[in-house]
């Protein structure tokens, strides 16, 4: 994997490294005095965090990104994106940002597996549970890197699980990767996480019960208090509940309900992350508002750094970035159970382009106040998310307990305020409502695309148009270089 490898030494330049560095040029790197101390095994997995959370991976592309694009949530004006909402994945910009996509997370992949090579022979080095939490969270990135490459680059398990898929790396070395069946890779993902949940089961802080998670000027929340700042604020990165969730995740990819379903339950049951109460998501005080489910989120991507772009991204001078208010309806369902819905009232803020034209609707769950410059919660890009638990439990284990699937997604509707209950006579019906809200839920998230993908399931373009799920629509192409590489 020739652009993998010539990025390694690249991949380590992040800012929570900049102090080894400095004192070392680039080409000469030494990994072994960047391992040879506790704290700068905490400064590779910093690294790794800082990398997922660029523009390339988890900060923009694969969040709010092209694979928002793809699941038609947005109404563009600009010809480039026109063609990837039509799925012509020839476009070339499009090339440029999906190509950065694959060497971004093979980087940081890359920077997992320098980690994880080391950290078994520097075992003595850990003080308290450090060891396992620090090798738990890195096997869960990787598996969790692996798992969206594949879900980008790949056939879905349901329609050829068989077929080639992508390199899963777990060396550092020169020579490439072979390719692993989309089947050898989900069991792979699978594999990684299973050994991170044993380790971060030992330790992770997250699953004391003096660990409380809320906003960070709650009385009461707890993950802030800490004197160690390494042990702060664990959805922020992979804890031992987002390994059970991206578990629950990867086992209903490979249709291996019952594994999902124990998973997803682990995390619903732990009552760890309380649903959001209306009076933080519906708070006219912008200083006191919840704009994205803070306490429902698993797993986070801390992307401070981000809110210029995004305060730009969602401005009505952009065209890119939003939809026709007659769109946000239409997904929203206005005229049925939206209005009754907290999402629909409290995500968009409805304007018209500075240019002129139909009535949009501007996402506002990433937008951070200026003035004052006082927030409830960080500003983030979901990982993982209760709702989602939620979602897995309703699906998986219907088969066993219908009644009690159908309740989990009762309950979780009636958190966003839609006070009616569904009821449903067969699990495809329940699937397309899980459908229905999930686009609702994971919007300007990416993940509804994802699950489109995993069930095969048609896009609807329009209430009038239709487009079939196939390899043409949700497979992206593999950059040329790196087939080039290995044909050579």
């Amino acid at each position: 994997m020739k652009k993998i490898f010539y990025l390694i030494i690249l991949a380590m330049v992040t800012s929570s490294c900049k102090k080894f560095l400095d004192v070392q040029p680039e080409s000469q790197v030494d990994k072994n005095l960047l391992f040879n101390t506790e704290d700068g095994f905490k400064e590779a997995l910093n690294g790794v965090y800082t990398l997922c959370s660029s523009s390339n991976l988890y900060g923009e592309y694969l969040t709010f990104g092209d694979l928002e694009v793809k699941a038609q949530n947005y109404d563009f004006i600009d010809f480039s994106y026109q063609n990837i909402a039509n799925f012509s994945y020839s476009d070339l910009s499009y090339i440029s940002r999906n190509d950065k996509v694959w060497t971004a997370a093979y980087q940081a992949i890359v920077n997992c597996n320098y980690i994880l090579e080391a950290i078994d022979s520097k075992k003595g080095l850990f003080t308290g549970n450090n060891y396992e939490i620090i090798k738990g969270e890195t096997l869960t990135l990787r598996a969790y890197l692996h798992f969206d490459l594949l879900r980008i680059y790949a056939p879905s398990f349901i329609s050829r699980p068989n077929a080639k898929a992508i390199p899963y790396v777990t060396e550092v070395k020169i020579k490439s990767t072979p390719f692993s069946t989309v089947a050898e890779t989900l069991n792979k993902v699978i594999a990684d996480l299973n050994a991170a949940k044993v380790l971060l089961k030992k330790g992770d802080p997250i699953l004391s019960s003096a660990y409380v998670v809320g906003y960070p000027s709650t009385i009461g929340a707890t993950e802030t208090t800490t004197n160690d700042l390494f042990l702060q604020n664990r959805r922020m990165r992979m804890n031992y509940y987002s390994t059970c969730g991206e578990l629950a995740r990867a086992y209903l990819y490979k249709n291996e309900l019952a594994q999902s379903l124990s998973n997803a339950l682990e995390v619903i049951n732990s009552n760890k992350f309380p649903f959001t109460k209306e009076a933080d998501f519906v708070a006219t005080d912008v200083t006191k508002k919840d704009r994205i489910f803070y306490p429902e989120l698993i797993s986070s991507w801390a992307i401070p750094n981000q809110a210029k772009k995004l305060e730009a991204l969602y401005a009505n001078s952009n065209p890119t970035f939003s939809a026709t208010t007659s769109r946000i309806e239409d997904i929203f369902e206005k005229n049925g159970v939206g209005g009754y819905d907290w999402r629909l009232a409290q995500w968009f803020l409805k304007g018209t382009l500075t240019s002129g034209g139909a009535e949009r609707s501007f996402l506002q769950k990433y937008i951070s106040n200026t003035t004052p410059i006082v927030n409830l919660h960080p500003l983030v890009a979901p990982a993982i998310r209760l709702s989602e638990m939620y979602y897995i439990a309703a699906e998986a284990g219907y088969d066993v307990n219908p009644t009690a699937a159908v309740e989990y997604f009762n309950t979780f509707r009636h958190k966003r305020g839609i006070p009616n209950n569904v009821v449903v006579t067969d699990k495809a019906s329940l699937i397309e409502l899980l459908i229905l809200d999930a686009r609702k839920e994971f919007y300007g998230e990416s993940q509804f695309f994802y699950m489109l993908k995993r069930l095969n399931h048609t896009i609807r373009i329009s209430p009038t148009q239709f487009r079939p799920g196939t390899d043409a629509v949700f497979v992206s192409p593999i950059p040329d270089d790196e087939l080039a590489y290995r044909n050579n």
